[in-house]
């Protein structure tokens, strides 16, 4: 069993900068695809980036390609959002996932295994 447990959400100006971490805890996520997804209120959870395991490939949603970085450290057991040049539509809760396959980059929140309880992030414009 994996748990995942985000931190690092919070109030920010839009233009400013966020960094989330997403720790695992229980067994190691070496191995997983790790992943980021956001959910704003009345809309669906939508894929954000994403980190492979194997060849350390990124992925990212349109939206966020050349703001946000993905990032892990296989040592501590922790993936990192760095979130930059926030926009008020960047406002949403953000959960971490881990998939287990390990190769691929998948946007379908339903091939992830595991997903943490969320942070929310608030930009205000």
């Amino acid at each position: 069993q994996v748990q995942l447990v985000e931190s690092g959400g919070g109030l920010v100006q839009a233009g400013g900068s966020l960094r989330l971490s997403c720790t695992t805890s229980g067994r190691t996520f070496s191995g997983y695809t790790m992943g980021w997804f956001r959910q704003a209120p009345g809309k669906e959870r939508d894929f954000v980036a994403g980190i492979s395991w194997i060849g350390g490939n990124r992925y990212y949603a349109d939206s966020v390609k050349g703001r946000f970085t993905i990032s892990r450290d296989n040592a501590k057991n922790t993936v990192y959002l760095q979130m930059s040049s926030l926009k008020p539509e960047d406002t949403a809760v953000y959960y971490c996932a881990a998939d287990s396959t390990g190769w691929r980059i998948s946007f379908h929140s339903y091939e992830y295994d595991y997903w943490g309880q969320g942070t929310q992030v608030t930009v205000s414009s």
